[in-house]
């Protein structure tokens, strides 16, 4: 056992002076809870794996030998880490030709060698186990063992990680060890410094700073690019427009690049730019997009402003052609004729000359339009009210389109009593509240 424990020892320095060349092979330092399963070993061994998978005879955490454990880890390359370990535990199975009938102490030394699978500078890198151990047990039984595995560890930064192992120990001196699983989990600390990279102090910098032919001693502007005609200093920009003024043909008023360094011109002075002006050689305002207002129908009101753009009108009627007096009061003279059966919007006979004369002006008038007002008194319900005063504005707007008038020119409305024009509490007052009113508009 002597022997073997110079061994594994010997293993240990010779991996730590291979890991002195190359580049940063740290150390770290972990702490473990240890786990050591002899008997669901026994039970594959006595029956097969997959009898023990298939039955589900794995040994629980509570019913294995719990111990502690501390490993020194030294990495050898990117992908390889040694790692020794030194365990402790109490069982009674720690050999296979003996059990004792109390607990003995079961004290390991392990060598191995850590096959990751990636760099140290990965979060997660799982890894293989292959390593030899001996062991003491009951202070006066020494063994050995191969110890193959698997692994893995959760890095962070280089500095500390958690890590988990399961080893399947096999022993190699048969009558004083076992065979066991051992389980770890644990954290490890890095013990020793990064490596500093050597920084290479740049030479001084040369005289001429900034590249330009004009040594720093002549040079006005040393750290900026030049030209010797400015005395190392670049070409100026003096309206700051990103132009420099050998090139600007603006050179005092900022501009753009593609007007030689000259603002947008506006050619017709109306205050808005070519680039945004419709209509560049005629004057306009802006909310025309630069151009002039039009008088489509020539009755000197602008388009804009024309409430009947096509049809030639008169400014007191906002473009609009005025209406005639006499126009007005035919149609106010059909409105307060128009009857309809109590209670009801069916049209009486009588009603029909006036709005005869009313469908013959609208259509000898291009353009002209007509309100339908409905109104009713207080007498009844409020919703009752407003359905009548609708339904008798839509009896007389279908007889105006009867005899020929176009429906999109009649808006009919009703308003019910909300609007009286006289007082509903005498007869004269409620007659004159139920209503139809009739207003031409061109607009």
């Amino acid at each position: 056992m002597k022997k073997f424990s110079l061994f594994i020892l010997s293993l240990a320095v010779c991996s730590m002076g291979i890991a002195q060349n190359g580049p940063d092979r740290p150390t770290f330092l972990g702490f473990s809870f240890a786990l050591n399963d002899f008997s669901t070993a026994q039970k594959i061994r006595s029956t097969s794996l997959s009898t023990v998978q298939r039955n589900k005879q794995w040994n629980k955490i509570k019913d294995m030998d719990h111990g502690l454990a501390l490993t020194y880890y030294k990495a050898l390359h990117s992908h390889v880490d040694f790692a020794g370990t030194l365990s402790g535990t109490f069982t009674r199975d720690g050999m296979q030709s003996r059990k004792l009938t109390t607990d003995g102490f079961l004290l390991g030394l392990d060598a191995a060698v850590h096959l990751k699978m990636f760099e140290d500078k990965y979060w997660i890198n799982p890894y293989l186990i292959a390593g030899i151990g001996g062991q003491i047990f009951d202070g006066k039984y020494f063994g050995a063992t191969a110890n193959p595995g698997v692994g893995l560890k959760i890095n962070f930064f280089e500095e500390f990680s958690i890590f988990g192992s399961s080893q399947y120990r096999v022993p190699v001196t048969k009558e004083t060890a076992n065979y066991y699983f051992f389980h770890q989990i644990g954290i490890a600390a890095r013990v020793t410094p990064k490596k500093v990279p050597v920084v290479i102090v740049p030479p001084a910098p040369p005289v001429d700073t900034d590249k330009d032919g004009i040594v720093d001693s002549l040079d006005k502007c040393p750290t900026v690019p030049g030209i010797a005609k400015y005395q190392g200093c670049p070409i100026p920009d003096t309206d700051k427009d990103g132009i420099n003024d050998e090139e600007d043909k603006c050179p005092t008023v900022a501009g753009l690049a593609r007007y030689g360094g000259c603002p947008i011109p506006d050619t017709d002075g109306d205050g808005i730019n070519d680039e945004e002006d419709k209509c560049i050689t005629e004057r306009g305002p802006a909310s025309n997009q630069g151009c002039p207002y039009k008088d489509t129908d020539g009755d000197g009101v602008n388009d804009n402003e024309d409430r009947c753009p096509t049809i030639p009108g008169v400014k007191e009627n906002q473009g609009c052609p005025a209406i005639q007096e006499e126009v007005v009061k035919k149609v106010n003279f059909a409105a307060n004729n128009i009857y309809f059966a109590t209670g009801k919007y069916t049209l009486l006979a009588k009603s029909n000359k006036g709005l005869n004369e009313v469908a013959q002006i609208i259509k000898d008038n291009p353009g002209i339009n007509l309100t339908i007002d409905g109104h009713t008194d207080d007498v009844g319900k409020d919703e009752s009210n407003q359905t009548l005063s609708e339904n008798r504005a839509n009896a007389v707007k279908k007889y105006l389109v009867s005899k020929g008038v176009e429906e999109s020119r009649l808006t009919a409305t009703g308003y019910g009593e909300t609007k009286p024009i006289a007082d509903n509490k005498t007869a004269a007052g409620r007659q004159k509240n139920r209503r139809v009113e009739l207003k031409l508009s061109y607009y």
